[in-house]
């Protein structure tokens, strides 16, 4: 049986609290301003344009009147008011049985939300799927947390229980849908993307968690979005998404389609494709979200929670000097 299947919302918080949050407090030393920036920003002062600065901070009026780049500096509020923007489509039921890449969404979420909140700090949440499923607002407090990590545990365990009820799918052909399945369709980032952008009025930090599995388009609503928030993204993946195994003959399914193929895993050539194929998806990602204006960092199923956060908590104090 699989024991995530059991996880209460007190039981994961717990469980991050102690094999997480606590190792967290230890390399980041208690400061997580490299991976959180305050929404709240006090002006103090005005200085002349470097090569790196927030464009979005350019003083526009007396840059006309020197002839000169000039940027505004701030201060930061203690006080964040964050917006999780949570996928959880089809394909993040996708990962091993034990970790599959909808409880590292509920991991990742938690974690945040407790480090955030703990510190009186606002959090709220949107999740969607093929539609906005939810909306949580901003609030802060213990309870919050749980009622994050209860709707994720929800949803996940709703999705697993659907999924051991479901009849076996039916293919004739080597390429197509399943007979006895109702037709699906990938999920609408940019439509989540730009719906969520409506919710959060005030500016705020938004971290978007996601497998970024979607139909193509959404960087320009990504890119609105970054125009106004302080926008992180948080890339999602298995490793088996990008490399099948050699298991000779199966059938391999589109999780958000639906759409089934039958492949041959032992063939070289194929293993080849798929590799330089996932690729060149990884760089298409980056590029489009450099393109919007937003850090891209990555989560893994095969990595330690803790690894990936002070990872990108070097990266992003790097990117800022």
């Amino acid at each position: 049986m699989d024991e995530t299947a059991t996880l209460t919302p007190e039981r994961l918080l717990r469980q991050l609290e102690w094999r997480v949050v606590r190792r967290l407090d230890g390399q980041l030393q208690g400061d997580y301003r490299s991976l959180f920036r305050g929404s709240g920003l006090d002006f103090t002062n005005l200085r002349e344009y470097e090569p790196g600065d927030d464009l979005r901070h350019i003083e526009w009026n007396v840059t006309a009147r020197m002839d000169t780049p000039y940027v505004r500096e701030y201060i930061e509020d203690r006080e964040v008011t964050a917006w999780l923007l949570l996928d959880h489509s089809a394909s993040m039921g996708f990962g091993p049985v034990d970790r599959q890449k909808d409880l590292v969404l509920a991991e990742v979420a938690t974690t945040l939300a407790l480090v955030l909140t703990r510190r009186g700090n606002r959090v709220g949440m949107v999740v969607f799927d093929q539609d906005v499923e939810r909306i949580l607002p901003a609030r802060t407090g213990r309870n919050q947390v749980l009622q994050i990590a209860d709707v994720l545990l929800d949803r996940r365990n709703a999705r697993a229980a659907a999924a051991d009820a479901a009849p076996a799918p039916r293919v004739r052909r080597r390429r197509g849908r399943p007979e006895n399945g109702p037709e699906r369709h990938a999920t609408d980032l940019g439509a989540m993307l730009h719906r969520s952008a409506g919710m959060v009025r005030r500016r705020s930090l938004v971290v978007v968690v996601s497998d970024f599995i979607s139909e193509p388009g959404w960087e320009q609503a990504l890119s609105r979005l970054a125009q106004r928030h302080e926008v992180v993204a948080l890339h999602v993946s298995d490793p088996r998404e990008n490399e099948l195994p050699d298991v000779g003959s199966i059938y391999v399914e589109d999780a958000e389609t639906g759409e089934q193929i039958f492949v041959d895993t032992s063939d070289p050539g194929f293993r080849s494709r798929l590799r330089v194929a996932a690729d060149q998806r990884q760089e298409a990602l980056e590029a489009a979200t450099r393109s919007a204006g937003v850090d891209l960092h990555q989560i893994r199923t095969d990595e330690d929670l803790v690894r990936s956060l002070v990872r990108i908590s070097a990266l992003r104090r790097s990117r800022r000097r």
